[in-house]
């Protein structure tokens, strides 16, 4: 049976909303850390004393005991990496050694040249901000007593109580994830094959070990399972050894390979999952939360508050939260994910909800606004293994000043916030370099925020400026100096024209500062004109208003666009990248942040958006093909995922 037109164009328009949301799927990819790092043994050593026994790996879930007392007295001097860090009177930066793997030598020049850059640029940074007591003499990693121990003498009373009496003649070698460990970075192992005779098997000698080293980080570049499986997945690691405070001495970060040679890669993404990934393998891990070394007077690292969130409450976390949110509740311990976590289960992301856009969020944002926060840099000084630099933290603007219960589910969607938005309505990304959409994600659990276009909505590229007379109706400028604005500016010259009355939304326009939270505006063809943080203003030629952001802009010298190459760090040396054919050194130098002294605080919530006025006949068509165009841009906005492929391929 033939339809009526008007319903053919709704099966029309409906099919078209079928193709878009196939094509942008609106679910986030979930972050692999915790699956993966939890189908890895971990390999910690013991107590040197050789009549101590070794730590029962029953313990320690998901770790394997190298008891060093089993070794020689020759043996023990040498494994000095394994052991106590002979103490320093200073700490020093970590000295991380990046080693590639022989069979990755069949890497392109293509992929190398965007590979070792970005590696090496985010071990820098890292190592510019941790400082260790350093490992003396060659790093040697341990072997696992489980592996090639067939069993050990357990009487104490005998000589060689906890050596091992007999080799396991399957054992080959140690693995990390999916690398194979070289001998030469393996501590040697002996048998005694008598429980009282010290005539002993040497089954391994040592290897040379690795100087000047204290983490030993193997790169791994593959097209792997969970690569293939997951295409947002850009890169995934683990920790797989540790010393005798704890502390992890080597890891794996796997380079999904793919995703060196797509059209949208991006460097700045890159090194962000990097730093990311790095920070996990270091300690940022649930797996590690309990061996932290924090000095504080709380026994537990983390446990749920009064509302039943799972939180870190060590004593730099809770200082760092309390001042982000300008709170002193004793709750505010660090947040942790809680989605895809059993009731009572920890998670290894901080809560996106609270604490979007920090480096250790679920979920990374668009690399303008992914930040090596405070907070994080916190937990890391309470594992009490690094010593860090917290002055080079970047300012985190999300909820910077909003109170204790600032991203709670039940107050998000209540308007007491800027931070969150109500509805679908076009607007302004919080640090509106974007334009955004409110959308929600898995992550907010219902709660909404403007997340950034991906559709030429960046209002410091130069090139999304619309040159058609036509749709200059709002006066946008686009270029390295324009931010997004919550306006509804028409020309008056045109106004008569529309359709539709103009809603207030995101709009682009160009903005200098001329103090602390102080700035002008330029509308196209308008002089600059002061605009008051929290008011609105009018422009002469137009109708509607401009609304002023309180707090948002003139503040932080380290928000910017990607695109004015913004270097965050001070000068800093990358550890040297390493093959077992061949080795060279990547060096990165990048100054130091200087960050505003002058702190944030609530930002009023932007204009409620106009009403669409009526329309009959044909706008009615024109109006239903708007609406379709919005819920495309919706679906095509950018989403980086924690270990996604970044948003913006030219990014520095």
């Amino acid at each position: 049976m033939a339809l009526p037109p008007s319903q053919k164009l709704w099966v029309w328009m409906l099919l078209l909303l079928l193709v878009v949301v196939a094509k942008h799927p609106g679910a986030l990819e979930k972050c692999i850390f915790d699956e993966v790092q939890s189908r890895v043994g971990v390999v910690t050593a013991a107590s040197i004393h050789p009549d101590s026994p070794p730590r029962e790996a029953r313990h320690h879930p998901g770790r394997r005991v190298s008891p060093l007392g089993a070794l020689s007295l020759k043996q023990r001097r040498s494994l000095r990496g394994l052991a106590l860090p002979v103490p320093v009177s200073q700490p020093q930066p970590i000295r991380i050694r990046t080693w590639v793997p022989r069979e990755r030598r069949d890497l392109s020049q293509a992929e190398k040249a965007r590979l070792e850059p970005a590696v090496g640029e985010a071990v820098g940074i890292v190592s510019s901000l941790l400082s260790v007591s350093r490992v003396a003499g060659p790093l040697l990693l341990g072997r696992d007593i489980n592996k090639y121990c067939k069993f050990l003498w357990r009487n104490s009373s005998t000589a060689n109580y906890n050596r091992c009496g007999r080799a396991n003649e399957n054992y080959r070698t140690e693995t990390c994830l999916d690398v194979t460990i070289p001998d030469d970075h393996l501590a040697g192992c002996d048998v005694y094959p008598e429980a009282n005779s010290p005539t002993r098997t040497v089954l391994r000698p040592d290897g040379a070990g690795l100087p000047d080293t204290d983490f030993l980080l193997y790169l791994h570049v593959q097209r792997t399972d969970k690569c293939r499986a997951e295409p947002s997945v850009l890169a995934y690691a683990v920790h797989c050894q540790t010393d005798t405070h704890g502390r992890p001495l080597a890891g794996v970060v796997v380079i999904c390979r793919d995703r060196l040679t797509g059209e949208t890669y991006s460097h700045r993404g890159t090194v962000q999952t990097v730093i990311h990934e790095l920070f996990h393998a270091l300690g940022f891990s649930k797996d590690l939360f309990s061996t932290w070394r924090d000095c504080s007077s709380s026994s537990q690292v983390t446990h749920t508050d009064g509302s039943g969130q799972m939180r870190i409450y060590t004593q730099s976390v809770v200082s760092a939260l309390q001042k982000h949110l300008a709170s002193t509740d004793p709750e505010l311990g660090g947040p942790l994910e809680n989605l895809d976590v059993a009731p009572g289960g920890v998670s290894s992301h901080w809560e996106s909800r609270v604490l979007q856009g920090s480096i250790m969020a679920a979920v990374l944002a668009d690399s303008a606004a992914v930040r090596i926060d405070p907070l994080t840099l916190a937990a890391l000084q309470d594992t009490g293994w690094y010593s860090v630099n917290l002055s080079r933290a970047q300012s985190l603007v999300w909820g910077d000043g909003e109170g204790a219960m600032f991203g709670s589910v039940s107050t998000c969607q209540s308007n007491s916030s800027s931070f969150f938005c109500t509805g679908s309505g076009l607007g302004c990304h919080y640090l509106h370099l974007h334009k955004g959409e409110c959308q929600t994600d898995q992550y907010l659990e219902g709660c909404r925020i403007y997340k950034p276009l991906r559709n030429g909505s960046e209002c410091w590229k130069e090139e999304n400026e619309r040159r058609s007379e036509e749709e200059d109706w709002s006066g946008e400028i686009y270029g390295l100096n324009s931010r997004c604005f919550f306006s509804n500016l028409t020309r008056e010259k045109q106004s008569q024209f529309l359709l539709f009355s103009s809603s207030v939304e995101g709009r682009c326009y160009r903005h200098r500062c001329i103090g602390p939270n102080k700035f002008q505006i330029q509308v196209s063809g308008s002089q600059w004109t002061d605009c008051p943080a929290g008011g609105a203003i009018k422009v002469q030629g137009y109708q509607g208003s401009v609304f002023c952001p309180d707090r948002r802009f003139c503040l932080y010298s380290d928000i910017a666009p990607p695109s004015t190459n913004l270097n965050l760090f001070p000068a800093s040396t990358a550890g040297p990248f390493t093959s077992d054919s061949d080795s060279h050194q990547t060096r990165t130098s990048t100054p130091a942040v200087t960050r505003s002294p002058v702190p944030l605080t609530h930002v009023p919530k932007p204009p409620a958006e106009l009403t669409v006025a009526t329309v009959f006949g044909i706008t009615a068509a024109v109006c239903l093909l708007a609406a379709v165009t919005a819920f495309y841009r919706k679906y095509h906005s950018s989403r980086v995922r924690i270990h996604g492929v970044p948003e913006d391929p030219s990014g520095p």
